[in-house]
């Protein structure tokens, strides 16, 4: 394979003006970007990201580029490549791409090995299956590894379980943890895009629809409160009680999914576990019934029980298959039941990108300077950048907030005053 592989790089034009418009709302990240230019903090270090190839990531790798950074990006999911900016990376920022949209899984892993091909000293991952396949398949690598980092909720767990088995071969910082990250990038950007991606898909109008949310995380309150705000009645399934109460007192229905199935019009998962809707779910919704994920990977519907079920499966739209079962009931399945908010939409908007992905730049800086100290572990994003990320969106929005007097932090680090 040639050092990239992509769709068209005809297409490289239009994949540049995309990247500037993104850049336009990612303030931190160009301050950022401004300050490795001239520190380089990354020089010489070899880099191997596997994440959602879109404008918001392109603007990433060319602050880390900026920075110094030898690096290669693949894509993190078969359908959420934005083929113009995969092109544009190659072609205007001479970075190596592989990623193509709709890509099969013998060449997604192919892909994943060419980025691995690079020999990476730091991964940068979106689901740790750059990690995994590294641990699984390439441990010839391991010696070289300085460390990594993971953008996602989903990759974060498989990282903790690989951890806790003692597979671990190199720190890695979880940038998902940063409260500028989930905080913001999961509630606002999922809950936004993930709309976005079913109303593109298919047009319908959610007004009066019963919309089933699965899982009442931050990626479930984002996505819970906009199909709120589109008119929607919503109802949440959860099996953590705390979560499900928090549900309740937001006023929202919580039930358990197989009676949700019944009623539900729409359908969406958002919880990074398997089987979230299982056979007796399928069996029991009505005709007409959308399903749709928002989680990392397509394991949150029982996929292959939908297929089993069905005597006929046709694409009656981009991204949208029926499913027509024994009974005559008509179910549709959106964007292959894969993150649809990039399946069949642009994914998250680059302003609430923008913090992401400056933690990702800085848990790399971070992690350059420190890699001798750490342990082969999960790491949280450090307190010290998570509040600086905070303070530059504020100085971009330029919003003022107060600051504590010296009268106000003496007593907050008293004991003896009170009533």
């Amino acid at each position: 394979m040639e050092n990239y592989h992509v769709k068209d790089l005809s297409l490289a034009e239009g994949g540049r003006r995309k990247i500037d418009w993104a850049e336009r709302e990612m303030p931190v990240l160009r301050l950022i970007r401004e300050r490795f230019r001239k520190e380089r903090p990354l020089a010489g270090i070899r880099v191997s990201a596997c994440l959602h190839v879109t404008t918001e990531t392109a603007n990433l790798m060319a602050t880390l580029q900026l920075g110094g950074a030898d690096i290669v990006l693949t894509a993190s999911n078969p359908l959420s490549t934005q083929d113009e900016v995969a092109a544009a990376l190659v072609s205007h920022y001479e970075i190596p791409v592989y990623a193509i949209k709709g890509e099969d899984n013998a060449t997604y892993y192919t892909h994943l090995n060419a980025a691995l091909d690079h020999k990476p000293q730091m991964t940068m991952d979106d689901g740790a299956d750059l990690v995994s396949t590294l641990h699984k398949d390439r441990r010839e690598l391991l010696p070289a590894m300085i460390g990594g980092t993971e953008e996602t909720t989903t990759g974060v767990i498989r990282l903790r379980a690989m951890a806790a088995d003692g597979a671990m071969a190199f720190p890695i910082i979880a940038v998902n943890d940063a409260m500028t990250k989930h905080f913001f990038d999961n509630r606002y950007g999922t809950g936004q895009s993930t709309i976005d991606g079913i109303v593109r898909a298919t047009n319908i109008l959610l007004a009066g629809k019963n919309f089933v949310v699965a899982g009442y995380g931050w990626c479930g309150r984002g996505l819970a409160n906009r199909a709120r705000g589109m008119g929607a009645n919503v109802i949440v399934t959860e099996v953590d009680p705390l979560p499900a109460l928090e549900a309740v007192m937001d006023g929202f229905r919580v039930m358990p999914m197989v009676e949700a199935a019944r009623v539900g019009d729409i359908f969406c998962t958002v919880t990074g576990d398997l089987n979230v809707i299982d056979r007796e779910d399928l069996e029991v919704m009505k005709d007409g019934a959308i399903v749709a994920n928002s989680g990392h990977f397509n394991v949150e519907i029982n996929i292959p029980a939908m297929e089993e079920m069905a005597t006929s499966k046709k694409l009656v739209r981009p991204f949208v298959e029926q499913y027509e079962m024994h009974d005559g009931r008509r179910l549709y399945l959106l964007g292959e039941g894969r993150l649809i908010n990039l399946a069949s939409a642009e994914g998250h908007p680059a302003s609430v990108m923008d913090m992401s992905f400056a933690n990702q730049a800085l848990s790399a800086e971070y992690m350059v300077k420190n890699a001798d100290k750490l342990q082969n572990q999960v790491y949280s994003v450090p307190d010290a950048i998570d509040r600086e990320i905070a303070r530059l969106k504020l100085a971009a929005m330029n919003v003022s907030i107060d600051t504590l007097s010296e009268d106000q932090v003496r007593y907050l680090h008293s004991w003896q005053e009170g009533t």
